[in-house]
């Protein structure tokens, strides 16, 4: 090796180990900033008790939009403004009620939650129950042993996946798709083990849909132990499942993703984005799901303006409406930036709760996830080891389609606990804890920082 490039080495290294000592200086400022001064755990509660759970259409829903517009005002962030969208209007109506009937005549009282879209019983439905483990094998069932009959699909969690997200997609096609599979054999209603990882007596809800070529049927999710409890029963007898579900479908209503932004030094039409969804499902508070996730993004924004950072590319936090049922707030959000010609270079979501954090998840190219874990030495004194190829969130996601090649990234949290508490009446903000939602903050103000500093 001649002397020149010798020297040219050596400067790069010298750089390289310069740039890294100045972001984890940096980053121990973020981290002392949401640990010693953050605002995370009070604008939680707020979010979670002053306003309560927000779904779509409702007006809890548009109180949170006051919310979130009043919180980010209060920064005083560069911009901060609404972005009007459409969106479905459902209702749960009033409280949903469920028993089995015995052999004998016995009564048993039910949790049960009518899932998100389901319509309503038109009063009291009753029929003989009928239950299978897999989506799979009612699809495999002759018409005569589902006809006019209630279904309950049973599977559980697959215990053995530690990853509780992966185990929770494996599940979901019974809510998903369960109600559709059920009406093509004939069946009145199905009924869903709550796609939970616990033993517990809260039915957890979600969204479904209908196929409108097939005859809708109603459906509710059922709480776990209570399903256990079902397929005992049946082992020696027929069971008669009765259920009456108020739900109904109003036309869509206007509402808004509520957006704060801080300019660009360099960049200012370079976007990196960054959020969680403002809605809820009806049942809790949306703590975990996706309370957190709103909490962790403003948190960031105002940790970075706080320690007078000066970006390069405008950093913007959108709190997406409509994740839970729909979409609409980001499949808008991605048309109207593609509309204004702007030009998304990364985005981040957080939408899986406000556990400890262990590291983050990158859709993209070798290159990008690359990138990703390039920042896994500044990440190593705050216990982060996951910096991995995956996916980004739902709100984001929409963004691949307008931006070609822009790498979407996910915070990870620790898993094990969320599905005790996703789209149940325990999702309260006594569920969340302080250090571990202000942990999160920290990391997620961290990586859109380096994703300032470093995104090409």
């Amino acid at each position: 090796m001649s002397k020149i490039n010798f020297f040219l080495l050596l400067l790069i290294v010298s750089s390289q180990t310069f740039a890294q000592k100045n972001d984890s200086i940096f980053i121990r400022k973020i981290y002392d900033q949401a640990l010693s001064f953050g605002q995370s755990y009070e604008n939680l509660r707020s979010l979670c008790k002053d306003v309560g759970a927000r779904l779509s259409g409702s007006s809890e829903a548009e109180m949170a939009v006051e919310w979130g517009r009043i919180k980010l005002q209060s920064y005083n962030f560069d911009k901060v403004y609404l972005q009007e969208i459409q969106v479905p209007h459902w209702e749960r109506g009033t409280k949903e009620s469920a028993w089995v009937k015995t052999k004998e005549g016995k009564l048993i009282s039910l949790k049960i939650l009518a899932l998100g879209g389901s319509i309503g019983t038109n009063g009291t439905l009753r029929a003989e129950l009928v239950i299978f483990n897999f989506l799979e094998d009612l699809k495999k069932a002759k018409e005569s042993e589902v006809k006019g009959k209630i279904v309950l699909l049973n599977q559980p969690f697959d215990e053995k996946i530690v990853n509780t997200f992966r185990a929770y997609g494996a599940c979901y096609p019974i809510r998903g798709d369960g109600a559709v599979e059920a009406a093509k054999l004939g069946a009145v209603g199905v009924i869903v083990r709550s796609l939970g990882s616990s033993q517990d007596l809260h039915p957890h809800t979600g969204s479904m849909h209908y196929d409108e070529k097939i005859n809708k049927i109603p459906a509710a999710a059922l709480a776990t132990q209570q399903a256990d409890l079902l397929v005992d029963l049946s082992k020696n007898q027929k069971l008669e499942f009765i259920f009456e579900l108020d739900c109904k479908s109003l036309p869509d209503v206007k509402s808004y993703n509520v957006i704060g932004e801080i300019t660009g030094t360099e960049f200012p039409n370079e976007i990196i984005t960054f959020g969680g969804h403002l809605d809820s499902w009806d049942a809790g508070e949306g703590a975990h799901d996706d309370g957190a996730g709103i909490i962790h993004s403003i948190e960031a924004l105002r940790i970075l303006k706080a320690l007078n950072f000066k970006p390069k590319h405008t950093l913007r936090v959108v709190l997406f409406m409509n994740e839970e049922n729909g979409n609409k707030g980001g499949l808008t959000y991605a048309t109207w930036s593609k509309e204004n010609g702007e030009k998304q270079i990364a985005a981040l979501e957080s939408d899986r709760g406000g556990f400890a954090p262990r590291g983050f998840s990158c859709d993209g190219n070798k290159d990008q996830v690359a990138l990703l874990q390039s920042f896994q030495s500044v990440f190593e004194p705050y216990e982060l080891h996951v910096f991995e190829k995956g996916y980004g969130g739902v709100d984001i996601n929409p963004l691949k389609n307008s931006f070609e090649g822009i790498p979407l990234f996910g915070f990870v949290p620790d898993s094990q606990r969320y599905f005790d508490f996703h789209h149940t009446e325990s999702d309260v903000f006594e569920s969340v804890n302080k250090r571990e939602l202000e942990l999160g903050c920290a990391a997620v103000c961290s990586m859109i920082y380096l994703l300032d500093s470093y995104i090409k």
